[in-house]
This record gives structure tokens, C-alpha cells and sequence, in this order.
């Protein structure tokens, strides 16, 4: 398996960016229930967009979501992969 040929796949880079996009939403309500224990959108994101919050909280997000959703990308496409090599 060729990581190169992984990441160059069509609809690889689309893939990652879909499943970071559902991991950071999800991850942000969970994070919003347990601390506000209920659904507080403008509390919470006025908590974690304050002045000395928001780049830590935006890069956090975006950083977490392109690494987690390269990961289980990766482990898709390279899984797929290897299942249509083995049937050729």
C-alpha cells in the first residue's frame, strides 16, 4: 500500500474534509452538553470566542477535525485499496 497512492485517490481530500467537518460539530455538542448540560449555542460559543479564546478554539477545531478525519480516511481508502487489489 502506497501512501501517496492513498492520498491521491479521487475523492480522498473531499472524504477528509467531510468527516472532519461532522467530527468538529459533533465533538463541540457533546463538549456543550457536558459543560452547559443542555443545548446553550450563544453561552458556549461566547465562552470559547471570547478575546483570549477564539484562535486556540478555532485552530484547535480545524487542526482535530483534518487529523481526524485524514486518519479514518486513510484507513478507508487504504482498506478499499487493498480489497480491489486483492480481487485483480
Amino acid at each position: 500500500m502506497n501512501f501517496k497512492k492513498v492520498i491521491t485517490a479521487e475523492g480522498f481530500w473531499k472524504s477528509v474534509a467531510g468527516m472532519g467537518l461532522s467530527f468538529i460539530v459533533v465533538y463541540h455538542i457533546i463538549t456543550m452538553l457536558f459543560t452547559f448540560g443542555g443545548f446553550d449555542f450563544s453561552g458556549y460559543f461566547e465562552l470559547n470566542l471570547s478575546e483570549e479564546r477564539w484562535m486556540r478554539f478555532v485552530l484547535g477545531s480545524l487542526f482535530s477535525g483534518f487529523l481526524y478525519g485524514f486518519i479514518i480516511t486513510f484507513g478507508q481508502f487504504s482498506i478499499k485499496q487493498k480489497k480491489e487489489e486483492r480481487e485483480h
